[in-house]
């Protein structure tokens, strides 16, 4: 280069930085082969092939939000399996309190006190907890809303689940959370 000056070779070498740049963004999550025979790049496959439907080849069966490692990365969050006798005993004691909690939430009776007090009157069949709602995270700081969460242990293999506070009221079942029994334990971050 005759008229090859520092400033002209730094614009060549960043014109070619970004062209680079381009090219290989431009191929982006294609694999592409060549034919052996005739050194013919293969077309990209089609829209119209199964691994272009968008989901994640690692992604697991029942997956949650379908990421990868999902069942994996969440399985302290993930309830045990009841089983057949199991589901039939939790959702007998679910019926027996659900009338209990639908009367203390027409009352606005939702303390933690009153609560143990009328599910205790019901003679339940298996292990009662009854604590306060969790504190979440509200804008800048933690909030703790007025109420009571229920687990109930009916079997080794299944659990009442509840709660009752101002707003509304909800009884369900489900097996036993690997570290924290009936309860569904708190995000970790």
């Amino acid at each position: 280069m005759l008229n090859s000056t520092p400033e002209r070779r730094r614009r060549l070498a960043a014109t070619a930085l970004l062209l680079g740049a381009a090219i290989s963004l431009t191929a982006c999550g294609e694999q592409r082969g060549t034919d052996s025979a005739a050194g013919i790049p293969n077309p990209p496959p089609s829209s119209s092939s199964p691994s272009s439907s968008g989901a994640s080849p690692y992604a697991e069966p029942g997956a949650g939000d379908g990421a990868p490692h999902y069942n994996e990365n969440n399985a302290g969050r993930l309830p045990g399996e009841m089983s057949a006798d199991g589901a039939e005993d939790a959702r007998k004691e679910a019926d027996r309190i659900r009338p209990v909690l639908r009367r203390l939430w027409k009352e606005k009776k939702w303390d933690v006190k009153s609560v143990r007090a009328a599910l205790l009157k019901l003679g339940l069949d298996g292990t009662l907890d009854v604590r306060e709602m969790e504190s979440r995270f509200e804008t800048d700081h933690y909030v703790t809303p007025e109420g009571a969460r229920v687990g109930l242990r009916v079997r080794d293999d299944a659990c009442v689940t509840a709660f009752v506070q101002k707003t509304n009221f909800e009884v369900r079942t489900n097996g036993p959370y690997p570290e924290s029994g009936c309860f569904e334990p708190p995000f970790a971050h």
